[in-house]
C-alpha cells in the first residue's frame, strides 16, 4: 500500500507532536514534516505532502491565508482545518477558499487516521462525529435557502439522493450502500453534482445540502 504523506501546521508544538504520534502510527501514513502557518507553503513545495492538516488560528500567519496560497501551488495538497470549536466564524471562508474539510483537534486516534485516508483518495472529512457538528454551525437553521434549493434543480433524482447523503457525512463506499449502486458509480455522480453546482469540493456540496434542505427532507423519507 503506497504511503500518504502528511505535512501538520499548527503554532503549538505540543498539538504538531501529538498529533504527529497520532498520524505517524499508522503504517500507510507518513508525517514528513511539521511547522507553524509562515513556514508551510516553503515546506509543502520541498516535502510534497498529499495532506496537510492546517490550523485555522495561528498568530505568525493565519490558516485562512496559509490554505489560499496552498491552493494556489501547481499541485496542490488537500488540506483539512483543524478547529478547536464545534462552530468556528472561519469556516464559510475556508470552504470558499477550497478547504476539503474540518477536524475538531479532540477527535478520536482512530477518526483522525481513518480522515486523513479519506482525504487522501480525494475524499472530504463529513463524518457525523467531527464534520457535520460544524456544518451544521456554519449553516443558517431559519430553513430552506430558496437559491440553494433552485440549483438543485439542476440534478438528476439519483444525484440528488447522492447529495443528501453527502450533507449526512456518508462516504462513498456508504453512499453506494445504501443506495445499492457501485462506488465506481457514485465517484461519477459526485463529479456530476460538482460540476452542476459549481462545488469545489464535497464538503461545498454537503452544505449546499444542508441549506436546501435536502438532508432534513432525506432523513424524513423523502426522495
Amino acid at each position: 500500500m503506497p504511503t500518504i504523506r502528511v505535512l501538520i501546521v499548527d503554532d503549538e508544538v505540543l498539538v504538531r507532536s501529538g498529533l504527529g504520534l497520532i498520524v505517524g502510527s499508522a503504517p500507510d501514513l507518513e508525517v514528513v514534516g511539521d511547522c507553524s502557518g509562515g513556514q508551510a507553503e516553503a515546506l509543502t513545495r520541498a516535502l510534497a505532502p498529499q495532506v496537510v492538516l492546517l490550523d485555522v488560528r495561528m498568530p505568525d500567519l493565519d490558516g485562512i491565508s496559509v490554505l489560499r496560497r496552498l491552493r494556489a501551488l501547481p499541485d496542490p495538497p488537500v488540506v483539512a482545518m483543524l478547529t478547536t470549536f464545534d462552530t468556528d466564524e472561519y469556516i464559510g471562508t475556508a470552504l470558499r477558499a477550497g478547504a476539503a474539510g474540518f477536524l475538531l483537534k479532540d477527535t478520536a486516534p482512530e477518526q483522525l487516521v481513518h480522515a486523513v485516508r479519506v482525504l487522501a483518495t480525494g475524499g472530504s472529512v463529513l463524518s457525523p462525529t467531527v464534520a457535520r457538528t460544524v456544518i451544521s454551525g456554519y449553516v443558517d437553521g431559519g430553513g430552506p435557502d430558496l437559491a440553494a434549493a433552485a440549483l438543485t434543480c439542476r440534478l438528476t433524482g439519483r444525484e440528488l439522493d447522492v447529495l443528501a447523503l453527502l450533507g449526512e457525512g456518508l462516504s462513498n463506499s456508504e453512499i453506494a450502500d445504501r443506495l445499492f449502486l457501485g462506488t465506481g458509480t457514485v465517484k461519477d455522480h459526485i463529479s456530476a453534482i460538482l460540476g452542476k453546482l459549481g462545488a469545489a469540493n464535497r464538503v461545498q456540496a454537503a452544505v449546499l445540502a444542508h441549506r436546501a434542505g435536502l438532508v432534513r427532507d432525506h432523513r424524513n423519507g423523502a426522495e
